[in-house]
């Protein structure tokens, strides 16, 4: 099953195209910035039936002159299964569409982008036909911005930052940064920067922490999340009247039942719940016809 990390991993370089160049600089590879980018269908499957695909595909014209293909890869643990079909991709994009392929693989741990990093030799050993070397950006070598007029020079790789540094321990001043950086940045710019955010952020910890920083720092945006986070606040705020309502009047509830109130995240239905407050008997006939 994909994950939310896994999608804003290679999906943030679809948004924000021109990353790649930041990106590639950071890792200490020359690439000319791109003048034009071209999406392309990540399906890889051949005429037998074996579906291949790759995460994002990207066709960067450079202002160089050149050309080459950008495939990003989302990995999120080792599989040595992953390097023969790394192969394959660059393999078959060169051969569909004659220009040179490159590999990204994204990671969010540091034991799997070193495993991503190792280079693999395809072929008997004394003569390999193949070398695949991909490039990789992980937390071992994607920079740390905790910085808010670094985070504003540069969002898409503040936003990079943040999705690879996910468990790190100084992740806390990394979102700070960005969410400050976002204030004043015109909504449509900021709506797809903390969407990807907090999907690459998956259910890891750092997850909450920024759904905090975006209602405080962002409580005036209404981007799904914000709004999602806003939602949040107005369930809490009921389930909590629902249960000091049902103390007041000296009913007891049973464990299940705070634990239905309070895991509730719909507005309406606490609501409902909130007016049966007022003359159940028990906890319990809050519930009733439900």
């Amino acid at each position: 099953m994909v994950s939310s990390p896994h999608e804003a991993m290679h999906r943030i370089f679809q948004e924000y195209p021109g990353l790649f160049s930041r990106v590639s600089e950071v890792l200490g590879v020359d690439f000319a910035p791109p003048t034009s980018v071209t999406v392309l269908p990540t399906d890889l499957t051949e005429a037998r039936p074996v579906e291949r695909r790759v995460d994002t595909l990207l066709r960067l014209d450079t202002e160089d002159g050149d050309s080459l293909l950008l495939a990003v890869e989302a990995q999120g643990k080792t599989d040595p299964a992953k390097p023969a079909s790394w192969a394959y991709y660059l393999a078959y994009l060169y051969t569909k569409y004659r220009l040179q392929p490159l590999l990204l693989v994204v990671c969010q741990d540091r034991t799997t982008a070193e495993w991503a990093s190792r280079t693999t030799h395809i072929g008997p050993p004394q003569w390999p036909a193949l070398t695949l070397r991909p490039l990789v950006a992980g937390p071992h070598n994607m920079p740390r911005i905790t910085n808010t007029a670094e985070a504003r020079k540069d969002l898409a790789l503040a936003t990079l930052s943040a999705i690879t540094h996910a468990a790190d321990p100084d992740i806390g001043a990394i979102l700070k940064a960005l969410s400050t950086a976002l204030r004043d940045t015109p909504e449509t710019i900021a709506d797809p920067i903390v969407e990807l955010t907090a999907q690459g952020l998956g259910r890891l910890p750092a997850a909450q922490h920024w759904r905090n920083l975006v209602a405080v720092d962002l409580s005036f945006y209404t981007s799904p999340l914000s709004e999602e986070i806003r939602d949040e606040g107005r369930a809490q705020g009921i389930a909590q009247s629902i249960l000091l309502l049902l103390e007041q009047r000296g009913i007891v509830v049973p464990v299940d039942a705070r634990e239905r109130i309070t895991g509730c995240g719909d507005p309406e239905i606490l609501r409902h719940w909130l007016a049966r407050t007022i003359t159940a008997s028990c906890a319990e006939e809050i519930f009733a016809e439900e």
